[in-house]
């Protein structure tokens, strides 16, 4: 399973700077162990990147209540990313739209093709007891417990995972992202759990299922290896935007070049 075996890529905020002065349109900040390891979001960093650095940023990790929302607002981040605390009570992404506006609430899927003898959490540890409170009260016919599960291409399932990858959840991921833009989700970060780490491009099938699926942007990730599979992902996978980190983290290209590349092949970039 990816996201498991890490690499350092350097000083976060160095690397932030950076990509700013060499013209990234925007910054992704995921801590994917702090919901594992029950760790406070990284507000020091935030600020320390906001301070220099002004392209847009979005932060993910750790995030378990709206105050922390606001906290990373305040500290300077543009956006906030959800994955686990979603799982838990998908109505917190409800609430949070509510309080600060669907434009800086994302929610991040990890995504994963089933396959057989792959484990899962049990249901009853999926859930809070005030969301199972709020959908029997007050949302009984808005959202099942447990979107049944779709298949897709090549005689497949999308199953999602939390915790920086370390928990399975049998929940459908095509029709949670739906549910999520129905919550009032503003953006999809999408990441591959098959190819994140491989560099063999992005599951572009999964991608352009989910895009089809969803009115809201959808963010490609995971898998980048080179120049070309950015543009298979915008154009086959009919993403919004395209995330990738080593390539450009170990200097194997530069975000001047990507762009090059992007607009030589006909997809609008700003330069």
């Amino acid at each position: 399973m990816s996201f498991l075996n890490l690499r350092d890529a350097g000083d976060p905020v160095e690397n932030a700077k950076f990509y700013d002065e060499h013209g990234a349109d925007e910054l992704v900040f995921l801590d994917i162990t702090a919901s594992h390891e029950k760790r406070k979001i990284i507000l020091d960093v935030v600020e320390r990147t906001a301070t220099d650095v002004f392209m847009p940023l979005t932060v993910g990790g750790g995030i378990r209540t709206l105050d922390d929302i606001r906290d990373l607002l305040n500290s300077g981040c543009d956006k906030v990313s959800i994955n686990t605390t979603a799982v838990h009570d998908p109505y917190f992404i409800k609430r949070a739209s509510e309080r600060f506006g669907s434009q800086c609430i994302v929610v991040a899927i990890d995504a994963k093709r089933i396959r057989g003898g792959m484990t899962y959490e049990p249901e009853e540890q999926w859930f809070s007891d005030a969301f199972l409170k709020e959908v029997k009260l007050e949302y009984p016919d808005k959202i099942p417990l447990i979107p049944p599960l779709t298949k897709g291409g090549e005689g497949g399932f999308w199953a999602i995972s939390t915790h920086g990858g370390r928990k399975m959840r049998l929940i459908d991921a095509v029709k949670w992202a739906k549910k999520m833009e129905e919550l009032d989700a503003g953006e999809i970060l999408l990441t591959s759990m098959d190819k994140d780490g491989t560099k063999d491009g992005y599951d572009i099938e999964l991608t352009r299922t989910i895009a089809e699926t969803v009115s809201i942007p959808v963010i490609a990730s995971g898998g980048v290896g080179t120049l070309e599979h950015l543009r298979e992902g915008l154009v086959e996978g009919k993403a919004d935007a395209a995330l990738a980190a080593s390539i450009f983290h170990y200097r194997e290209y530069t975000i001047r070049e990507a762009k090059e590349y992007l607009k030589a092949k006909g997809v609008a970039v700003r330069l």
